[in-house]
């Protein structure tokens, strides 16, 4: 499975969408495994919750015994899940798309492509990967399952209450079905909404999918609370928030196609001195309404950027006597002014700050790239209908 806030004010939305939908404390509470073909495999923090309570459960119920072959159950259904990322990965690959990193959590894996699929086709394979990996598990461990000798009684399939084979197969059984339904951003609501784009464009066929999508995770959601079901109620709102998010990302694709960073850059700025005081730094916030200044030496070169929250942090612990160049972020990253919207905009996100400086091929300073300009040109292009 690779899936906002509906009531957030449009400049809202393009702060919190992403080109990968995933909230961003997924990321804070996840540590790396590892790395598989140039991918990090993540674990989220609450997956060793979940491992922690289902160990507990079962011993209290069951002994030491029932413990380990639970805890070993859901190991295993979680290497399927990985199995099943990776050929949503692989298959990107093939097109282009890298994936920095696939995370695991208690209701599935979520695999981060670093961007959309330039065309239908390209997500409708990428979507599909993953259940025909699902597939393959399941004939490979009922070949398995029948040459050892067991068996495997279709009426059983309902069951969970079975040797490890047996449920291995069982819940993959269950989780390709799962995955099929046109629940956006699911893959089968990927399936969707690449067949709806190839007709209607990514823009109307992302709308489609995300309203069928989140009317779907109500339906589940309904269905969770009336038969009293936390995991498929946590899906719910996974779905639904997620496919606002996506929804999100693309609005603001869309927006900014054809726009290069010259064409949102805040030309209008101040710079400051690395050897001027912080009370010089303090004149210049309450002055106007900018609030990151690039931090130049005396040649005019960028060391650095003052943000507000280095300012009130050294002012707090070093004086207004204290030097720019003690508070600023040393060495920030620049961008070019015929950067593309969406490079730009990854770029400015990856930074973790909402200013960058834009330096021309000279290397002189020209303009700063800000999120909140992004956001008041992408909201004027979508009042005047730019496409």
């Amino acid at each position: 499975m690779c899936a906002g806030d509906t009531t957030a004010s449009p400049k809202a939305r393009i702060y919190l969408s992403r080109s990968v939908p995933i909230a961003e404390w997924n990321v804070k509470w996840s540590y790396r495994l590892g790395q598989i073909a140039g991918t990090d495999v993540k674990l989220h923090i609450t997956f060793l919750m979940l491992l922690a309570f289902i160990a507990l459960v079962s011993y209290t119920r069951g002994g030491l015994g029932t413990a380990v072959a639970n805890t070993v159950m859901i190991v295993a259904l979680f290497g399927c899940v990985l199995l099943h990322e990776f050929g949503h990965i692989l298959m990107a690959r093939r097109f282009g798309v890298r994936t920095p990193d696939v995370i695991l959590l208690p209701i599935g894996g979520l695999a981060r492509l670093e961007r959309m699929p330039e065309e239908p086709r390209q997500e409708l394979l990428i979507a599909l990967a993953g259940p025909a990996v699902t597939l393959a598990i399941v004939v490979v461990l009922y070949l398995v399952l029948m040459l050892s000798g067991a068996s495997l009684d279709v009426q059983e399939l309902a069951r969970l209450d079975q040797p490890l084979l047996q449920n291995l197969i069982v819940i993959n059984v269950m989780l390709l079905l799962f995955n099929l339904i046109p629940a956006f951003p699911m893959d089968g609501g990927r399936v969707l909404r690449a067949i709806l784009a190839s007709r209607l464009g990514m823009r109307r066929a992302t709308r489609i999918a995300t309203r069928v999508g989140q009317g779907l995770a109500i339906g589940f959601g309904m269905w969770a609370v009336f038969k009293g079901l936390p995991i498929l109620l946590l899906i719910a709102v996974f779905v639904f928030m997620a496919a606002g998010a996506e929804a999100a990302a693309i609005e603001t694709s869309t927006a900014g196609k054809g726009v290069v960073v010259s064409d949102m850059m805040i030309t209008n700025f101040r710079t400051i001195s690395v050897y001027a005081p912080l009370q010089q730094a303090v004149e210049y916030l309450l002055e106007g309404e900018q609030r990151e200044f690039p931090v130049v030496d005396n040649d005019g070169r960028v060391e650095g950027l003052l943000t507000r929250e280095n300012l009130i942090q050294a002012l707090s612990e070093r004086g207004a006597g204290s030097l720019v160049g003690e508070a600023m972020t040393p060495r920030v990253a620049s961008v070019l002014p015929t950067l593309e919207f969406s490079r730009a905009l990854e770029q400015l996100r990856g930074s973790g700050l909402s200013t960058l400086p834009v330096l021309d091929q000279a290397g002189r300073l020209i303009g700063l790239l800000t999120m909140e300009n992004i956001s008041d040109l992408l909201l004027v292009r979508r009042a005047q209908g730019i496409k």
